[in-house]
């Protein structure tokens, strides 16, 4: 849910308009829009889509003016819909009727993709979500042995035929009192001062088990192990790195407690203003640049401020593994002065992009928040440029509500009979063995001539993609969409099919193809790319 801030917020908080006492901290003081699109209409085809608009720790009004559009299946936009309002700093919600007619007649059938632009000041935010208008044909799928999973909700044994793997289903992205969050749900609006709230990682992670999850990554912000959220002069640089052992240590001891369930500790590295968050999950150093007033450095290993290349190189030099966080298209992750900028060393290291977040401070606690943001195109943007990422389906909790705010996951394939532990789990992230979904019953897998999503191969001739999906509560996919890229093109992703069986001879040189499948609800998986060298 964030959205580039580049220097604003710093000269807001100077003069005065963010109010100091409000919940949110200044790393989240951000304009956030999201979108809220019925995948489903009513009789003929009506709907509405629910504009969300907040920033939180306003004191004085901002105007933002928005842009929503339907986008007919060939590209061409076919309404408009456009308006402004003040934002103060309680969240805001627009309404937008659409009646399903269009110039006065029903529109063709198919898959419309409705977007939203929003902007105040210099920051922007943009949502894009796809609807059927009429009666779309559901897509013929392959046969499909669904794979076992951690709490057998699929099935007890794999089928004979099977691919030999696991499914755990968990959320990758999430804070505690060891940074902004742990907040009760009864008390939670927003983002907490760092280490003021009730619940630590001790309390998370049973609360994810009792929930249904097979792990959670509890996601601290590496510039809050201070108790600030700027710059702590009087800070103990011994405190702060052994608060985050500490961290560790609880993850390691309930992990060794509960076999099946994992849990994980690491940071949420970077800012948002001039920066970007990223995960990264393995790291027993804190990393950081604050300093107190003598000069000690508040983390184990000095790493400069948004400065992703070098972090990304010290990342390869100790095998660390990471996630883009909800990233934009613009002002972050730069790179000699590009945003979502390539480099081989992040390449190396980072698996993961979050695809969708459901909203950080939902309080939740039974899967029904509304507020959502989908990511797909920022995350287009750096496969594009060329990074192996699958996607990931997180839900960035600040208060106490760990993996229960939505029903979307992180689900990553583990070889049957491997237990879930901390290597293994890094092991089928680092292979990108890894699938999105919005729906914690459901599974999709990706194969290219029978290699499996995540993996990278060359190829001659005919390349046979074939999607595979199930659901354990009977749902149904309603569409099937597989995009075809080309790694380090930095252009724009085109769809290759609607059909879930289909075979094509790519042009020679390098591709990636990745497969979205969405429900007969709406909800959304998204397959891990396979990337594919064709030979001449």
């Amino acid at each position: 849910m964030k959205t580039s801030i580049l220097l604003l917020s710093l000269v807001l908080a100077a003069a005065g308009v963010f109010n100091s006492a409000a919940a949110a901290t200044l790393e989240h003081r951000e304009f956030d829009a999201t979108l809220l699109a019925p995948y489903h209409g009513e009789d003929r085809d009506a709907r509405t889509f629910t504009l969300s608009f907040e920033y939180p720790g306003l004191r004085a009004r901002r105007r933002v003016t928005w842009r929503l559009e339907l986008v007919a299946p060939s590209g061409r936009r076919v309404a408009q819909w456009q308006g402004r309002l003040a934002l103060g700093g309680t969240p805001r919600d627009v309404a937008v009727r659409w009646s399903g007619i269009l110039a006065g007649h029903r529109p063709a059938p198919g898959i419309y993709r409705v977007r939203l632009h929003a902007v105040s000041g210099s920051e922007t935010a943009d949502q894009a979500w796809d609807i059927a208008v009429g009666s779309v044909p559901a897509p013929a799928l392959p046969a499909f042995s669904p794979l076992q999973t951690g709490r057998a909700r699929m099935m007890a044994m794999p089928a004979p035929g099977a691919l030999p793997y696991t499914v755990y289903y968990g959320n990758l992205h999430s804070q505690t009192r060891d940074s902004d969050g742990g907040a009760p749900v009864a008390d939670c609006h927003g983002a907490q001062d760092p280490q003021t709230a009730p619940y630590g990682p001790d309390a998370a992670y049973p609360y994810a088990r009792r929930h249904g999850l097979d792990f959670l990554m509890v996601s601290e912000h590496n510039h809050m192990y201070d108790g600030s959220d700027g710059t702590n002069p009087d800070a103990d640089p011994a405190t702060a790195k052994a608060a985050y052992r500490a961290g560790l240590k609880t993850a390691r001891d309930y992990s060794d407690a509960n076999p099946g369930f994992l849990a994980l500790y690491g940071m949420e590295w970077g800012v948002i203003g001039n920066g970007g968050h990223l995960n990264i999950f393995d790291s027993d150093e804190l990393l950081g640049w604050e300093k107190n007033a003598k000069g000690e450095l508040l983390a184990d290993t000095a790493t400069p401020k948004s400065d992703y290349a070098t972090l990304y190189a010290l990342m390869r030099q100790r095998g660390l593994t990471g996630q883009f966080n909800h990233p934009a298209l613009t002002g972050q992750f730069t790179v000699n002065g590009t945003p979502l900028a390539y480099t081989q060393d992040g390449d190396a290291v980072m698996a993961l992009c979050e695809v969708v977040n459901s909203s950080a401070f939902s309080v939740s606690e039974n899967e029904g928040e509304t507020r959502r943001s989908n990511f797909e195109l920022a995350c287009n943007k750096l496969l594009e440029a060329g990074y192996h990422v699958a996607f990931s389906s997180n839900q960035d909790n600040h208060c106490a509500n760990w993996g229960a705010s939505y029903s979307n996951r992180s689900a990553v394939l583990i070889p049957n009979g491997v237990p879930l532990t901390r290597a293994s789990f890094l092991e089928a992230v680092r292979a990108r063995r890894v699938f999105a979904t919005m729906d914690k019953d459901a599974q999709v897998v990706l194969t290219a001539n029978g290699h499996l999503m995540g993996e990278r191969f060359d190829n001659a001739g005919a390349l046979r993609l074939q999607v595979a999906y199930a659901s354990a509560t009977g749902r149904q996919a309603a569409t099937v969409a597989i995009t075809e890229g080309v790694p380090g093109r930095n252009g724009d992703v085109s769809q290759l099919s609607d059909k879930a069986d289909v075979t094509t001879t790519p042009a020679p040189g390098a591709h990636f193809y990745y497969a979205k499948v969405t429900q007969d609800d709406g909800k959304v998986l998204w397959s891990a790319p396979v990337w594919v060298t064709q030979q001449p």
